[in-house]
Order: structure tokens, then sequence, then C-alpha cells
């Protein structure tokens, strides 16, 4: 079975460049405090990784 990671996005989308905000949105995640749980894959990392500073990310 894959890992999990939960990805909370704490802080606002407003602002940022628009490769952020589609990679916050790739995501699934919608507004702030919205909790979501994704496969723990390189494709899922990079945009984690894109949009680091905006979220928090734990195992799940």
């Amino acid at each position: 079975m894959a890992e999990k990671v939960k990805v909370t996005l704490i802080k606002s989308l407003h602002g940022q460049l628009a490769n952020i905000v589609a990679s916050a949105r790739g995501l699934g995640l919608r507004r702030i405090r919205h909790t979501v749980t994704v496969a723990d894959t390189p494709e899922n990392r990079g945009m984690i990784n894109t949009a680091v500073h905006l979220l928090k990310v734990e195992k799940a």
C-alpha cells in the first residue's frame, strides 16, 4: 500500500505566483485550513515543494 501524506493549506494563495496556486489547487486544496490526504508520489511531492511555504505536511 502506498504511503499517504496529509496536507493542510495554512496561508492564503492570494498574491502568489500562478504556478504556486496551480500546485495547491492540483493537490485539491481549496481554502485556508482545508486538509487533504494524497499519495506520497514524486508528482505530489513536487507540487508540495512548490508551495511548501503555505502548507503543513504530515504523515497520514
